[in-house]
């Protein structure tokens, strides 16, 4: 049992370190084709990058052994790192290339643009523009997105019905013809959004897990678990549409302070009271409408697609359900179907649990509102 407990203490731990530092956010490529030629407009975080770090399968770049390299670029001037980042390119060259029908056509360094430091325990998106000379010969076109450098979400501009999608490290995207009317239809806008939203619960809603787990915490019944989840359920998608389509927008600087005290005041009442209350779906809900806004200003860094708008917001909250359900799935299976039914379950593991959740979202509250 103890060796459980410390188990616990040092997930637990590990969250909220890495919640406090530099998540990875998806890079974002606006793609054009004109007759002269196909420009790439990238808005990504270069220094990580430039440190050599792989991106493709970490939460936080403070994961890597490089995170100093990263940390000493962020503080580099805009002029010194924009020299880099031009020769960086230069050598980077065949790793992003764009299919013209079958030959694959390397970009050409344009043009770099750097925001000055500010503070440097904030990410800084760079803006780098690619260029591919000479007419696009063939009816489509494909990116070709290289190996570490992260997610990156793919937008066709200038064409109505422009594909809009999301691809990995290492990924080709589909063929997107150039007129752009069959870039993207219902089925594949809602396929491509499902790990989206599945990857902003696992592995980088951190906040988000832990309020699901604290959801856990208070009952493992059936019943008593899954009022709770449907009525967050329900709440969270009212605001990530109404969010989505521009209705409502809330501040960044409000709404994450709030989804931190939401997880301290679930975490509280697990431990002051031993059963499900009356209000206890009503205060669920309230809270789930907070973390829909959380969803909505995700989906607001990069966009969805304009002809394909209600199917990829449908897959984005499906992957925000999904990965919320393997939460669920995992502590049943972990600890749940093991040792639930025992008389010290909530003394021993549910309530050390909820106050070490607790705990991580009061630091999360400091963070977020003074430091």
């Amino acid at each position: 049992m103890h060796r459980l407990l410390s188990l616990f203490l040092a997930l637990f731990i590990t969250l909220a370190g890495s919640a406090a530092s530099h998540e990875v956010r998806p890079a974002i490529a606006d793609l054009t084709v004109t007759a002269q030629g196909a420009e790439l407009h990238l808005s990504l975080n270069i220094e990580a990058v430039l440190a050599g770090i792989d991106l493709d399968n970490l939460r936080n770049t403070d994961e890597s052994a490089l995170s100093g390299s990263y940390d000493s670029l962020r503080r580099t001037e805009p002029a010194m790192l924009q020299s880099r980042v031009e020769t960086f390119f230069r050598l980077l060259s065949p790793g992003i290339g764009l299919f013209d029908g079958t030959v694959l056509r390397p970009f050409k360094l344009i043009s770099v643009t750097i925001d000055s430091v500010g503070d440097p325990e904030l990410p800084r998106d760079s803006q780098v523009t690619l260029w591919v000379a000479g007419p696009i010969a063939a009816a489509t076109v494909a990116l070709d997105w290289p190996k570490g450098f992260g997610a990156v979400i793919l937008r066709q501009i200038g064409v109505e019905d422009g594909y809009t999608g999301y691809l990995s490290g290492g990924d080709t995207s589909p063929k997107i013809p150039l007129s752009g009317q069959l870039g993207q239809t219902a089925w594949t806008a809602l396929r491509d959004f499902i790990p989206v939203g599945f990857e902003h619960i696992i592995p980088k809603g951190l906040d988000h897990i832990l309020f699901v787990l604290g959801l856990y915490f208070l009952s493992v019944r059936f019943a008593v678990l899954m009022w709770q989840i449907s009525a967050f359920t329900v709440a969270h998608t009212v605001t990530l549409a109404l969010g989505a389509f521009g209705l409502v927008s809330v501040p960044a600087t409000i709404v994450e302070p709030l989804i931190a005290a939401s997880i301290v005041f679930i975490a509280i009442e697990n431990i002051a009271s031993p059963r499900l209350q009356a209000w206890r779906p009503l205060v669920v809900f309230g809270f789930g409408l907070l973390h829909g806004l959380g969803f909505a200003s995700v989906l607001g860094e990069f966009g969805l697609p304009d002809g394909q708008f209600v199917p990829a917001l449908i897959g984005f909250n499906i992957g925000v359900e999904l990965g919320q359900l393997t939460v669920i799935a995992v502590m049943i299976l972990s600890l749940g179907l093991w040792f639930s039914h025992q008389p010290w379950f909530r003394a021993r593991i549910a309530m050390p649990a909820s106050a070490l959740i607790g705990l991580i979202g009061a630091w999360w509250c400091v963070e977020r509102t003074l430091l």
